[in-house]
This record gives structure tokens, C-alpha cells and sequence, in this order.
């Protein structure tokens, strides 16, 4: 079956567009829908609990002090500390329980007899099962009231005055009263869980969390979506194949394909200044893997490290609390790999036109520059409206917003857009004659399409405020976050990919074009809806379940084409001749590939089962996912491309891949030992407590503390360790060889190279 780009461009267009449209009504829908922030909340005898200006004023506390980086709020967020939903609603059963035990026995609950805690219990359920209520007021019962303060007065202890066992540092919330607006926050959390939602026999969370003492198990709709998802599952798998075997797409060959030597093509001003930035990103990426290793260390020692508190005098849980080096580890992390996709995009223009505009080199340099102020000015900002040093509403403005992924304040998030649309010019003048030339689905315009799309989601992070219904901000926030990683990422890294593979000879540009259109079309398709499966627990409507169960599972098909070219890709380089010059680059390509099946792939659709995910939201199943997906895809695919600049912009006498090769298996070796020998295992562990007794337990202290848990944490060292080393040894090397960079003769800068003189020769 042979296809057009002509058609492929018009259906990517076509399928772009639904999306977009069936996720505008839902934005409508789920706005319409978000559960209600009571106007108060009082007692039996008329006395006000709460207020909703206290629980709004609750969600800035959370916000502000970076908790959402310590814990999760209704599933999403760290996994150091509870999950603030679940451990309220667990802590109201409780409370409500030794509530009903004095007021009837005059004794605790744990010293009644079987048929009194019977008794005790199922009032407690009742009550709880029958809550209503709206915009108005919700009337608390005297055992409600009684869970409520007591809540209140937990979360000062431990939240205020510091609990070195759960890893809080004494003042991480400034004050009692705040304290106290944080609890009633997670405790409006709390009661939107377990409250009906009008005209439903389910809670406006979908009765999640799993808590059977509080009357919340699976829906009908989790067991039948989950049922639906399997069968999906399967078909899925199966169109993948069958695409990939009849649409005749084509493959990199090597084998007969004269490839460009490094010494053959020139290097512009700008293809230099373009290197600047694989060494920044090194360095980034430094700073994020250290980061990680005391991250993963603070699940076994929360308040020290390795003994250094008492050896040194220093305490570090005052100094870096969790939140905030996982803010920076998750910032990081997204920093250094767009830098250098920033830094691909820029070098590969010249390359393929054989053109230089004027000052490009300058402007790009200019751009590196930009990059650094926002980076620093964002993390500072963050550390310093962590620590209450900015007041009033500035503190998410040019502070930290404080939600995972878009922690940086507001104004530097427009900086980091303006930046990204500063790139998109640039490279739209490097790639002016492409543009010119070319049909309106040329690879050129792919890349700005790409480029374009992440901007445009990148604006939904500006539809809310600290003050929003915390609802409605996840729904915003995820565009954002998911669709970036499911949607316009992965259009942008094909893109790029085909380009490379372009200006490797290994492709031709009309190839390129239809694969890259046909890949994106899947992507995009399934992607951006996709992006519902995470609406299933947070408060959204239900009809978010069975759109987020089809999409996600189709999201298998784009990952199977690519798992199917990585393969043909390493059959390509296995049997190429040794004349071939970018084997080390391919190699990262492959491993993204790989990587992207295993962790999207594998351990994503496991885990986006309504059912499998409705126990397993917010535990160590996630986090493997994330590791393999982010660093595994994105980030090999990343430093494939830094490789690849390397190589052309090194000086031939100069260059030495043993190091590159060293970390790329340290880096391969570690991740596998990291996900599967540490991770995944306290995953499934998680994923048995809560089973067999509640998702509160599965998130708590006592189960991080057992015997086997602390034991796989300690199985990650070997690990982080080899991630560590091989950050090290990448960054060593890259830095050693930017001072090795040929030198740009003035005479030669924007003439013709064997690859423009291919790509802009016609049109094949």
C-alpha cells in the first residue's frame, strides 16, 4: 500500500484539528463540572468549620512551600511523603472512628470488641457514603468537626514544626495558621473523594483513592474500560504491525549510500556557536543526576546523608529538603535535554541548505545567553519563594509557581516562550531556502510545525492561578505536561531525526517527508486525547475514562512503527561498511527507540490500565515509567544529536569516541539496573499493599520503612551510580572536545556541502 505525502500531510492536518476540538469541548465540559468549593463548611450546631477562602488560601500554601514536589495531592506529585488526598481521607476515618468509640464506649477504637468496632465502622462508612453538597454550605457531623481539627493540628506538627522522619524540615510551612490552610485544602481534597457527585453513583474522583473503610473501590466503569483496554491492547499491537508491513515507508540504508565524511562538510559561525550549547547541557545534566542520587537516598535516610549531619555539623534537610531537590532534579531534567534539541535545531539548517544568514552565529550565541539568565533567574526565584523570601503575589510570578513541571514562577516560563519563539526564528532563517522551495509538508516546515505546537501547548500553562480550583488546574497543567511528552515532543524528535538521517545521506528528503508526517500523524492522533488518562482520578467527569482507556491505548501503535525502525536502523548499521562515520550517534538513535518501546511502551500501558492505574496512581510503577520514557527516549535521542554535532565540529585528528562509548553503556547498563533490579520491585510491592489493605497505606512511612523496601532502595545504588559515572564521563569528554572544534574559515562559511548540494539539488 503506497501513500502520499500529499495525503499523509492532509490527514495529520485533519486528525491535528479533531483533537484539538474534541479537547476544547472537554475544557468547557470539565470547567462546567469541576467539583464545588463550598461557601463554608460548618458544624451540627451552626458553627463554621471552614471557609472556602481558607481552602483556596490552602492551595497557595501548597503551592508556595513546593509540597507538591514532597507529596501528591490526589495522585500527582512526589512519592517522598504521603499522598496529601489519601492520607487526609484516611486520617478522617480514623479520627471519626475514635470519635464514635468515646462518645459511645468511653474507650479508643482499638480497645472495643469485634462487634462495637463492627458498629463504629459502619457508621463511619454510612456517614461518609451519604455526603452531599454544593456551593453553598456543607453541614459537617460532630465526628466530621472532631476529624477535621484534629487533621488540622497533625499537619501543624508535622508541617510547621518539622518531622525529620518524614523528611520535613521545622519550618516548611511558615506558620501555624498556614499550616492549617494546607490541611484544610487536602481536607476538601479529602471530601470530594469520597462525596457523591449529583446524579452519579460515584465520588467526583471516580471513588478513587482505593479506601474500603471509606466506601471507595473501583467503579463498574474502571472493571469494563479496563476490559475494553485489553482488547484495545491487543488490536493495537496488531494495526502497528500490520502498518508497518504494508505501508511502504522507507528505511535508512547504509550499504551502497556515500556518506558524507566529517571532513568534507564545512562549519558556519553558527554551527559553532550551536556547540556552546552541548557542554551547558552537560553540565545540566551533571547537576541532575547528583541530585537524583540524594533524591533516592532520602528514602532510606530522610533526614541525613550517609552521616555527613552529625560528622559535619550540617544539616541538609534545612539546607535541601526533598521538594526542593526534586524540583531541581525534575527542572534539570527538562532543561539540559532541550538544550540540546535547541542546539540540534540551530546546527542542522546550514547543514542541509548550505546557507548562512547574516549575524546568525551572533544571534544564536545571543539566544545561549537568554537561555542562562532565564535558568538562573528561574531557579533562583524558585529557592527563594520556597524559603518565603518573596512576599505578596510575586511570589509566583518571578518565584516558584510550585507544580511539578511548572515550578519556575510566571515570568520565567514567558521568558523560557519567548526564547523558544527566538529559536524558531533563527531557525526559520537557516532553513530559508528549504522553505522557500518546498511543499508546505517539507521537512523544514515539520520542524517549525513541531516547534510551533509546543509553544501553543505550552500556553495552557497561563490559564490559572494559585487561586484556581485545584480541578481545573491539573486539567491545564497536564496539557501542558503530557501533551508535550505524548504529542508535540515526539513530532519534534522525528523531525529532527529525520533531518539527521537526511544529512547523513541515509535518507532522502522526500523519504524523510512521509515518514515523518506518517509517525506524527499516529502520534499526534492518539497523543493529545491520550492526555485524558490522567483526568480519571483528579476530580474530572467520568467521561474522561473510556476516551482516556481508547486513546492511551492507541498510543501503542506510533511506539510499535518506531520499536520497528529502530530494529531495521540497527540492521542498518550491523551490516554497514566501517566507512561509516556515524555509527556512535546511530547507536543513540536505536537505544531511544528501544528505550521509548520499553517505557512508553511496556511499562506506560501497563500501568494506564483503568484498573491497574486506579491502585497504582502516584507509586514506584510511575516512576519507572517516567525514568525509562524521559531519560530512556527523550534523553538518549538528545544526546545522540549533541553527539553527532560533536562529531562533525571536532577536529578529525582529534577525535576520540572511547569515552562517548563508555558513557553510552554505563548509561544503558545503569537505567536497566535502576528500573528493574530497584524501581519496578517497589512498584509491585506498592501496588500489593494497596490491594490488600488501602492506597494511604501503599504511600505511608511504615511501608517505606519495611525490611524489603529499604533493601531495594539500597539495590539502586548500583544503579545511580553508573548513571552518575557515565554523566560524569560525558560531560569530562564533551567539554574537553568543544576546545578541539575546527576552526570556521571566514571564506567558506554558507558555501555548498555534499549534503545541501543533495537535499537542495531537486526535489527527490
Amino acid at each position: 500500500m503506497r501513500v502520499t505525502r500529499q495525503t499523509v500531510a492532509k490527514l495529520l492536518v485533519a486528525v491535528f484539528v479533531f483533537n484539538l476540538v474534541v479537547m476544547g469541548v472537554g475544557a468547557w465540559y470539565s470547567a462546567a463540572n469541576a467539583p464545588p468549593i463550598p461557601d463554608s463548611v460548618t458544624g451540627p450546631d451552626g458553627e463554621t468549620v471552614v471557609t472556602a477562602e481558607q481552602i483556596r488560601e490552602g492551595k497557595v500554601v501548597f503551592q508556595q512551600d513546593g509540597l507538591m514536589n514532597h507529596g501528591s495531592i490526589l495522585g500527582n506529585g512526589a512519592y517522598f511523603g504521603e499522598d496529601f488526598t489519601a492520607q487526609a481521607l484516611d486520617s478522617k476515618v480514623q479520627y471519626m472512628r475514635e470519635y464514635y468509640a468515646e462518645e459511645r464506649y468511653g474507650s479508643s477504637y482499638e480497645q472495643l470488641s469485634a462487634d462495637q468496632k463492627a458498629a463504629v465502622k459502619s457508621q463511619v462508612e454510612r456517614e461518609l457514603d451519604a455526603s452531599t453538597g454544593g456551593e453553598g454550605t456543607v453541614e459537617y457531623s460532630a465526628a466530621e468537626v472532631y476529624a477535621h481539627q484534629q487533621v488540622r493540628q497533625d499537619y501543624v506538627e508535622r508541617y510547621h514544626e518539622g518531622s525529620a522522619e518524614h523528611g520535613v524540615p521545622a519550618n516548611m510551612i511558615d506558620s501555624e495558621e498556614e499550616a492549617k490552610r494546607f490541611a484544610d485544602f487536602a481536607m476538601w481534597t479529602a471530601w470530594i473523594s469520597h462525596t457523591d457527585r449529583p446524579g452519579s453513583d460515584h465520588t467526583y474522583t471516580n471513588n478513587w483513592p482505593y479506601a474500603p473503610d471509606a466506601g471507595n473501590v473501583p467503579t463498574a466503569g474502571t472493571m469494563t474500560w479496563s476490559v475494553i483496554a485489553m482488547v484495545l491492547l491487543v488490536a493495537g499491537a496488531g494495526i502497528g504491525v500490520w502498518l508497518y508491513k504494508s505501508v511502504e515507508l522507507p528505511e535508512p540504508e547504509t550499504k551502497g549510500v556515500t556518506v558524507p565524511k566529517p571532513s568534507e562538510l564545512s562549519l558556519t559561525p553558527s554551527q559553532r556557536a550551536a556547540t556552546r550549547f552541548v557542554p551547558l547541557a552537560a553540565l545540566l545534566f551533571v547537576g541532575q543526576v547528583f541530585l537524583g542520587g540524594l533524591l533516592a537516598h532520602y528514602y532510606i535516610e530522610r533526614g541525613d546523608f550517609f552521616g555527613l549531619n552529625e560528622l559535619l555539623g550540617i544539616d541538609i534537610l534545612s539546607y535541601l529538603p526533598f521538594a526542593l531537590a526534586k524540583t531541581y532534579h525534575l527542572d534539570l531534567g527538562i532543561l539540559w535535554i532541550a538544550t540540546m534539541w535547541l542546539g540540534a535545531g540551530l546546527f542542522l539548517p546550514p547543514l542541509l541548505t548550505g546557507y548562512e544568514p547574516s549575524n546568525q552565529g551572533r544571534y544564536v550565541n545571543g539566544l545561549l545567553g537568554a537561555l542562562l539568565v532565564v535558568v538562573v533567574g528561574g531557579f533562583a526565584g524558585i529557592w527563594l519563594g520556597a524559603q518565603g523570601y518573596i512576599d505578596g503575589a510575586l511570589w509566583w510570578i518571578v518565584g516558584n509557581e510550585g507544580l511539578e513541571y511548572l515550578e519556575v514562577g510566571r515570568l520565567w516560563q514567558f521568558g523560557l516562550l519567548g526564547g523558544f519563539l527566538v529559536w524558531a526564528v533563527l531557525v526559520a532563517r537557516g532553513f530559508k531556502p528549504l522553505l522557500d522551495r518546498e511543499a508546505p509538508y517539507g521537512l523544514a516546515h515539520m520542524i517549525l510545525y513541531a516547534g510551533g505546537s509546543i509553544a501553543v501547548l505550552f500556553t495552557a500553562g497561563m490559564f490559572y492561578t494559585p487561586q484556581t480550583n485545584i480541578v481545573t488546574t491539573e486539567f491545564w497543567r497536564w496539557w501542558v505536561v503530557h501533551m508535550w511528552v505524548e504529542g508535540a515532543f515526539e513530532f519534534f524528535i522525528l523531525a529532527i531525526v529525520a533531518l539527521t538521517l537526511v544529512s547523513m545521506n541515509l535518507l532522502s528528503r522526500r523519504s524523510a517527508e512521509k515518514a515523518v508526517a506518517f509517525e506524527a500523524l499516529f502520534v499526534m492522533g492518539s497523543g493529545v486525547i491520550g492526555v485524558s488518562h490522567h483526568y480519571w482520578w483528579v476530580g474530572q467527569p467520568d467521561v474522561w475514562l473510556p476516551l482516556g482507556s481508547v486513546f492511551s491505548t492507541l498510543e501503542l501503535i506510533p511506539l510499535v512503527l518506531i520499536l520497528f525502525e529502530a530494529i531495521n536502523e540497527y540492521r542498518a548499521l550491523a551490516t554497514s561498511g566501517t566507512e561509516f562515520p556515524y555509527k556512535l550517534p546511530f547507536m543513540f538513535i536505536i537505544a531511544s527507540g528501544v528505550w521509548n518501546f520499553v517505557g512508553a511502551g511496556v511499562l506506560g500501558f501497563f500501568i494506564n490500565l483503568p484498573l491497574v492505574n486506579y491502585y497504582e496512581h502516584g507509586t514506584y510503577l510511575t516512576v519507572g515509567h517516567a525514568h525509562a520514557a524521559m531519560f530512556g527516549a527523550f534523553g538518549f535521542l538528545a544526546l545522540g544529536m549533541a553527539t553527532y554535532m560533536l562529531r562533525i565540529t571536532v577536529r578529525p585528528d582529534a577525535w576520540d569516541e572511547t569515552n562517548l562509548r563508555r558513557a553510552f553503556w554505563l548509561w544503558n547498563v545503569g537505567l536497566a539496573v535502576m528500573v528493574f533490579v530497584s524501581v519496578l520491585p517497589v512498584g509491585f510491592l506498592q501496588l500489593e499493599a494497596a490491594f490488600t489493605q488501602n492506597y494511604a497505606f501503599s504511600r505511608s512511612l511504615a511501608f517505606y520503612d519495611s525490611g524489603i523496601v529499604q533493601t531495594l532502595f539500597w539495590a539502586r545504588l548500583p544503579g545511580d551510580s553508573l548513571l552518575i559515572l557515565g554523566t560524569v564521563v560525558f560531560a569530562y569528554d564533551v567539554v574537553k572536545k568543544r576546545f578541539r572544534v575546527r576552526s570556521v574559515e571566514s571564506d567558506s562559511a554558507g558555501e555548498p556541502t555534499p549534503v545541501s548540494e543533495r537535499v537542495m539539488g531537486g526535489d527527490d
